[in-house]
């Protein structure tokens, strides 16, 4: 589960949290702006209406739904001596898209689309701003991210100048034509492309007819960071004087280290 966001919506912070990579937006937090805030979850959870919803998002989005035991509760519904509680609908259900969290971002969360149909339960106007705070939350960090990724785009540009200087002093002949110098730099870059993708540039081209770029415009930022990383590496095992399967053997090990510290470390997921 990763560190809880906020959102301010009217006088209300509610918490955001991803479990799984989903987003699950705090129901405890949403009725802090409402008299008697305590019982709402509760009212709202034994609607039948609302369980009606529950079933059928959990059906579409929830291959281990227990839709028998949905159908006994629905049966249930409406009945004065009904009673359902989240955990209750958690446990009898296998239900996925509410979990009840302990700790300090402790509280009743729920998957978005829920959470979206709970404000609407609680105030149309309230669910309109919780929408509106909600995707400018998510603008904001996609905008982070691509900032991310257009840092170590130009970084990776930068070191691919140290990289082509590393070619052009070691690899290249003197008396060579432009034609034939830029076939060493394409395999070179198609080194790096199978030292990290495991494919040329030529084979990504072929499977992909549809895509407008190259391989490396559709890396992610992780890729990017390994690929500047082994550009500067590159260069000094060229300067070396080692072959090219050689470097692409180190190459590869590194890219394979790197790739893994980097999808472990927590700095980078909180750039995402």
């Amino acid at each position: 589960m990763s560190k809880g966001r906020i959102l301010k919506v009217k006088e209300s912070a509610i918490a955001v949290i991803t479990q799984n990579e989903t987003d699950f937006i705090s129901l405890t937090d949403m009725t802090s702006s409402f008299n008697e805030s305590s019982g709402l979850i509760g009212k709202w959870i034994t609607n039948k209406n609302t369980l009606e919803y529950l079933g059928a998002w959990e059906k579409i989005n929830n291959s281990s739904f227990n839709y028998p035991e949905f159908g006994v509760i629905g049966q249930e519904a409406g009945v004065n001596r009904f009673i359902m509680s989240v955990g209750q609908w958690i446990q009898r259900t296998k239900a996925i898209g509410l979990v009840v969290k302990a700790g300090r971002y402790g509280g009743t969360y729920a998957h978005k689309d829920i959470a979206f149909h709970f404000a609407m339960w609680l105030s149309p106007e309230f669910q309109i701003y919780l929408i509106n705070e909600f995707q400018r939350l998510k603008e904001d960090e996609n905008n982070r991210l691509k900032l991310g990724w257009d840092l170590q785009r130009t970084l990776s540009k930068v070191n691919y100048h140290i990289h082509t200087d590393a070619i052009k002093e070691n690899l290249i002949p003197l008396e060579i034509t432009r034609q034939q110098a830029n076939i060493v730099y394409a395999n070179e870059a198609d080194l790096l492309n199978v030292a990290i993708f495991g494919i040329t540039a030529k084979e990504w081209k072929d499977t992909n007819p549809d895509k407008k770029g190259n391989i490396r415009d559709y890396a992610t930022l992780e890729q990017l960071v390994v690929l500047s990383n082994m550009e500067s590496i590159n260069a000094l095992l060229i300067r070396q004087s080692l072959t090219q399967s050689e470097r692409l053997k180190q190459l590869n090990k590194v890219a394979i280290t790197q790739m893994k510290s980097l999808l472990e470390s927590k700095a980078l997921k909180k750039l995402k």
